[in-house]
C-alpha cells in the first residue's frame, strides 16, 4: 500500500485588508477616537461580519439610513459609497458625514458623472440591490442600467447605439465582467470603455493567487462573509479553474470536517475585507487536522495605501 503524501495548504497572498477596506476601518476607529461614542455608520462599513462586530463592541452603531441617526450625530459613510441623495438627507439633518467610500469607487462614480454629463448611455455590470450598485446608479438614475452578468446582455435598452458606455462594481469576477463586455460589444459595436479598469486592484490580485492554487488543491477554503461580493466571487473563481471544491467560510468554526476527507491539499484564500486573524485561525484548523505544512503562493505583493478622510488626519490611532 502506497504512503499517502504530507497533507499540505497552499496560502494564496495577498491576504488581509485591502487598503480601502483598512482605510474604511481605520476611519470608524479615529472617529470613535476623535469624537467619541457612539459613533453611527450607514451600512455595513465593510462585508464582514467579524469587524463590524469588533466595531459595535467599541461604540460603532451601523444603521441602514442616515435617517435613522440622530440630528447633528457624526455618522461615517461605508467603502462602499453612497447616492448623491444620501449626502443631502445628511445635509438637511445637520449631521457630521466622515466619507470612507473607497477611492476606486469614488473613480467609478466620477466616471459615471462625466460620462452621463456628455450625454452617453452607460450600461453598469453588477449585482442588482448591491450597496456599491445603488450609490453608483444614484449619480445619473436616468442614464445608468444595469447590466447582471452576460445573461442580462440581450434585454438591455439604450437610446442611442454610438453614446453608450460600460462601467462596473469593483469587485466582480474579472472573467465575468469580460465576458459580459463581450456580450455587450456584440449588441453594441461603439460601446466606450472606462478611462481606467474599474475591477478593484484587490479583487483581480486575489482572483488571480485562487486560480494559481486551485490549479494544485483538491479542496479551496475561502475566509469571508456571504454577503462579501468579492469573497463570493473568490469560490466561483476556484471552481471555474480547476478545485475540485470550494467553500466560503467566516472563520475556521464553519469548517466541516467531512469536507477534508481524502484531501492532500487544500487552499487558503481570504477576500479583501477579512482580517489576518481569521486566516490564522483557519489555517490552526487545518493544522489540528493534519495540515501542517503551508506554501505560500504570492501572485503579486499589493503596496497601495489610501490616506484617511481629511477630518481624520494628523492624529495617531490609540496605542
Amino acid at each position: 500500500m502506497g504512503l499517502m503524501r504530507t497533507r499540505r495548504v497552499l496560502l494564496a497572498k495577498p491576504r488581509g485588508y485591502c487598503a480601502g477596506v483598512d482605510r474604511a476601518v481605520q476611519t470608524v476607529e479615529r472617529a470613535l477616537e476623535r469624537f467619541g461614542a457612539p459613533v453611527y455608520v450607514r451600512k455595513q462599513i465593510v462585508h464582514n461580519t467579524h469587524v463590524v462586530r469588533e466595531l459595535e463592541r467599541r461604540g460603532a452603531i451601523f444603521v441602514d439610513e442616515a435617517g435613522e441617526v440622530p440630528e447633528g450625530a457624526v455618522v461615517v459613510f461605508s467603502a462602499h459609497g453612497v447616492a448623491p441623495g444620501v449626502r443631502q438627507e445628511a445635509a438637511r439633518r445637520g449631521l457630521h458625514t466622515i466619507d470612507a467610500t473607497c477611492p476606486l469607487v469614488t473613480k467609478v462614480h466620477s466616471e459615471a458623472k462625466r460620462f452621463a454629463a456628455q450625454g452617453y448611455d452607460i450600461l453598469l455590470i453588477g449585482h442588482e440591490g448591491h450597496e456599491e450598485v445603488v450609490g453608483t446608479t444614484g449619480e445619473a438614475p436616468a442614464r445608468i442600467h444595469l447590466v447582471d452578468g452576460p445573461q442580462s446582455s440581450a434585454s438591455v435598452e439604450i437610446r442611442d447605439p454610438a453614446k453608450v458606455a460600460w462601467l462596473s462594481q469593483t469587485t466582480l469576477s474579472v472573467d465575468e465582467t469580460s465576458e459580459t463586455v463581450a456580450a455587450l460589444r456584440k449588441r453594441f459595436p461603439q460601446l466606450l470603455d472606462p478611462p481606467s479598469d474599474d475591477i478593484c486592484y484587490a479583487t483581480q490580485n486575489r482572483q488571480a493567487a485562487v486560480k494559481q492554487i486551485a490549479t494544485e488543491a483538491d479542496l479551496v477554503i475561502v475566509v469571508g462573509s456571504r454577503n462579501s461580493s468579492n469573497s463570493v466571487r473568490l469560490v466561483e473563481v476556484a471552481l471555474d479553474a480547476g478545485a475540485d471544491a470550494a467553500y466560503l467560510v467566516d472563520d475556521a468554526s464553519d469548517i466541516d470536517q467531512a469536507w477534508l476527507d481524502g484531501v492532500e491539499t487544500v487552499g487558503v484564500t481570504s477576500g479583501a475585507s477579512v482580517p489576518e486573524d481569521l486566516v490564522s485561525g483557519v489555517l490552526g484548523r487545518l493544522a489540528e487536522s493534519g495540515f501542517g505544512t503551508i506554501e505560500e503562493v504570492q501572485a503579486v505583493q499589493e503596496r497601495m495605501v489610501f490616506a484617511l478622510p481629511h477630518e481624520l488626519r494628523g492624529r495617531p490611532a490609540a496605542g
